[in-house]
């Protein structure tokens, strides 16, 4: 009996370890649909999460001093694991709380993935944090070995910790979800304290039995809907994939949306029965325009980086019917959902499932025109801003090319169009910068030879195929065409502030809507 208490302490030990890095890993997961996966709410969760970590062992030091005995530390981590088993349940209803309540209010992401971050993780953490100093008290009889058992119960909660990284990361969330990489986990926790309660009180633990029969039945009860509500339009498709959590909606108009994690922006639309989407979509197809000669020599070579559910290609494959377009695209399973809902079978379409940026490393291939569309709202990877990334694309541009890059921007604030802008003109002779007509975005355009605004105006002239003529007319009414110019020094691979370029546009933008 001694040998089982004895194993069953140790075995909490490793299933707390893995609790801890597998609760953190989900919750950037559950934390992603509402408020992205920036460093920001990176740095929030791993800070909070070592702030409770911090607060247990101390906390923990104390309880074990007071309370040595085993059965005091199983009920804690009894408790633990019925507050991990209810994150998954509590945090739909939170989370869009918390959007909704910090939305007007200055650095809304941050203090709303704080909030939220502190409400959900904080008493489990913070109890769980308790678990190693208590059993190392627990397992110390003589001083003499005391280091040897800290060292030993150490080292196993973080073998525990190694595997609760890598399991849901690798396997679990990808093949079951977040919400069940989290019940998985917190059953695991709550099994392995009840069987320390059975073996210490006996008949007497049968009182807890109840609480794994009140976390069946939640779980049970929560298991199914939504991760995160639709919101406008029907919901067609919801799952997680290794990169992001994707929703696909059709509107009552027709219209289906590619919505990514948080939901501030639509990464693709399709309607069978039309074109042209309004969006920045739409104005990659000037990009060839910006080239000295023009429509007169054919577009026969397209990349597309940031494919999403094919928009650009598919708007390409209709304007430039000669076009070879290659996709590249970094989930795989935004590749399948757009197949599966947004028409995206194009016979000149070649998709690569990889990074934007890793691709151009790799391949040999020159193009007319490169479109880069990678955002992930609100934020874009910095290392496709950077001067770097911009000299690697134009090694992949044919004479004349034109690479075209999506930039988002708050009402009248163009930081982000200009800082992108002008790296880019710290590689190429000319940069053009077009607003979108709908839409907070701005199309910035690079081209490899000299260029002109009148030579895209003479150009734009002789467009016949009406779908990119209306696009043209766009531009003309209120694209603001003008040319950009390097003014500082460039973003580069060692040093491209763009986070804090965005998260600076978010706070300042929301200051002014606070104002009365």
């Amino acid at each position: 009996m001694k040998l089982l208490r004895g194993s069953l302490l140790t075995l909490l030990v490793f299933v707390s370890g893995a609790t801890v890095m597998a609760a953190e890993m989900c919750a950037n997961r559950l934390l992603a649909p509402y408020f992205g996966t920036s460093l920001i709410i990176w740095a929030n969760l791993i800070g909070l999460i070592l702030i409770y970590l911090t607060v247990g062992y101390a906390v923990g030091g104390r309880l074990a001093d007071r309370f040595p005995r085993p059965s005091a530390l199983y009920r804690v981590t009894t408790v633990a694991a019925l507050c991990i088993v209810l994150i998954p349940i509590v945090s739909r209803p939170l989370l869009e709380w918390s959007v909704l309540g910090f939305a007007n209010y200055s650095a809304g992401i941050f203090f709303g993935s704080l909030f939220s971050v502190i409400f959900l993780f904080a008493i489990p953490l913070t109890l769980l944090g308790t678990v190693s100093p208590w059993a190392v008290r627990l397992f110390v009889k003589d001083v003499s070995g005391a280091g040897s058992t800290a060292g030993r119960l150490y080292a196993l909660s973080t073998v525990g910790s190694i595997a609760g990284t890598f399991l849901p990361v690798l396997l679990m969330i990808p093949s079951i979800g977040t919400r069940a990489t989290i019940w998985v986990f917190g059953f695991a926790l709550l099994a392995t304290s009840l069987a320390g309660l059975a073996a210490e009180l006996g008949r007497k633990a049968l009182v807890y039995a109840t609480s794994l029969l009140a976390a069946v039945a939640l779980v049970l009860w929560f298991r199914g809907g939504e991760i995160r509500a639709a919101g406008e339009g029907r919901l067609l498709f919801e799952d997680e994939s290794l990169y992001n959590f994707i929703r696909v909606t059709k509107t009552p108009d027709g219209w289906t949306h590619l919505i990514l994690n948080e939901g501030l922006a639509v990464h693709s639309l399709y309607n069978p029965h039309r074109l042209l989407t309004g969006g920045e979509w739409d104005y990659f197809l000037l990009a060839p325009l910006f080239r000295p000669e023009g429509l007169s020599r054919p577009v026969k070579d397209v990349l597309v980086i940031g494919l999403g559910g094919g928009t650009t290609p598919r708007e390409y494959s209709v304007v430039y019917p000669r076009a070879r377009i290659d996709g590249v695209e970094i989930d795989g399973e935004i590749v399948r959902v757009g197949r599966r809902y947004f028409g995206m079978n194009e016979p000149q379409l070649h998709v690569t499932v990889d990074d934007g940026r890793y691709f151009l490393l790799t391949t040999h291939r020159k193009y007319d025109v490169i479109c880069i569309d990678a955002y992930q709202q609100p934020y874009i990877p910095f290392y496709m801003t950077t001067r770097e990334f911009f000299e690697l694309a134009r090694q992949h541009l044919k004479p004349g090319g034109v690479v075209a890059i999506n930039v988002g921007r708050a009402p009248g604030d163009f930081r982000l169009v200009n800082a992108l802008s002008n790296t880019m003109a710290s590689v190429y002779p000319s940069v053009f910068v077009v607003d979108t007509k709908e839409y907070l975005n701005s199309l910035v355009y690079a081209t490899t030879e000299p260029m002109t605004t009148g030579r895209y105006e003479a150009n734009a002239q002789e467009v016949t195929n009406p779908y990119l003529r209306e696009v043209v007319s766009w531009a003309n009414e209120s694209g603001n065409i003008r040319r950009a110019y390097e003014t500082h020094p460039p973003m580069t691979d060692d040093l491209a502030p763009v986070e804090r370029l965005i998260d600076n546009m978010i706070v300042d933008y929301a200051l002014k809507r606070s104002k009365p």
